[in-house]
């Protein structure tokens, strides 16, 4: 990608000299804690603390906390502390890196509202190590990137892009900013007021409905990030050749299918809460290829929304 000397977003806040001592409550979503024993047959759960040992199972980027959540406010116990921040060279320049994408993001994002009389509210985004707090909840790095709605805010632990590279093959700068613009798309999900349809829609339907309607969700993101792609490559010629594979290659490689099969030897459709590798191939093309907003309604087929 063509990143460097490009602007940087002045809403990247560094929390990784931050310490969280211990996991607290989770305002109204904490209830989903009694869940956890059935959180290794569900991809991504959301509006959870994943403990590391569910983690385990699926350590990836789980998108969009707000399909359980609807953006409460945490009532937490933790201690937190700070220390002096040390980094290496190659952690300064995934920050650089991750506010260029950030900014590259918002003015995409803000031509596009523009465009619709719209004004983008840009969101901020969290780097942190190990732990983080955030108003849907205490979070650890194993669950990966994520956005909270209650804070409009995207939280990144770094050391998530070594994983994205070592653990799930898709190595990449594209494949890197893929993942912040699909989380970018959970924010643009929250200002058109989707997700809080989700969130709505899900507490009326069986817990099989509400997984395909979190897919839904997700597929959406991974389109409304093909958008910004476009975009991004159409106006500021951003993309590199071999870049458009990089990014293709991380959706299929976090499709729900493909880790199912690494970490429990076979595939539970009706527990998907992203999308096969197919379908997030897919949608992430169709905001690629067309480069509009309006033809990322993944929810036409369903009358649940």
């Amino acid at each position: 990608m063509r990143w460097r000397g490009n602007r940087k977003s002045s809403n990247v806040e560094d929390r990784r000299n931050m310490n969280v001592s211990s996991l607290g409550n989770v305002g109204r979503g904490g209830g989903l804690l009694r869940l956890l024993p059935m959180v290794y047959k569900i991809l991504g759960i959301k509006g959870t603390v994943i403990l590391v040992v569910c983690a385990g199972a699926y350590g990836l980027f789980t998108g969009n906390l707000s399909t359980m959540l609807s953006g409460s406010q945490q009532n937490s116990t933790e201690t937190v502390s700070s220390k002096p921040l040390q980094e290496s060279a190659k952690e300064r320049e995934l920050v650089e890196f991750v506010s260029v994408i950030l900014a590259d993001t918002e003015d995409t994002w803000d031509t596009l509202f523009k465009e619709k009389g719209k004004t983008y509210q840009k969101p901020s985004l969290v780097l942190f190590r190990n732990t983080v707090k955030s108003a849907c909840g205490t979070a650890q790095s194993a669950m990966g990137p994520f956005y909270c709605p209650g804070d409009q805010q995207v939280y990144i632990d770094l050391a998530f892009f070594e994983q994205l590279k070592n653990r799930f093959n898709a190595p990449g700068d594209f494949a890197q900013a893929y993942v912040i613009a699909h989380e970018v798309g959970h924010h643009i999900q929250t200002l058109l007021g989707i997700s809080r349809k989700v969130h709505s829609a899900r507490s009326n339907l069986s817990k099989v409905e509400g997984n395909k309607l979190s897919v839904l969700q997700e597929l959406q993101a991974d389109c409304l990030a093909g958008v910004w792609a476009n975009h991004a490559n159409r106006t500021r010629q951003l993309l590199e050749v071999g870049d458009v594979e990089e990014g293709l290659t991380a959706a299929s490689a976090i499709g729900d299918d493909t880790l199912q099969k690494q970490s429990q030897g076979h595939v539970s459709p009706d527990s998907f809460t992203h999308g096969s590798a197919a379908q997030r191939v897919k949608w992430f093309k169709v905001g690629l290829t067309n480069g509009d907003m309006d033809s990322c309604n993944t929810f036409k087929t369903t009358n649940k929304l």
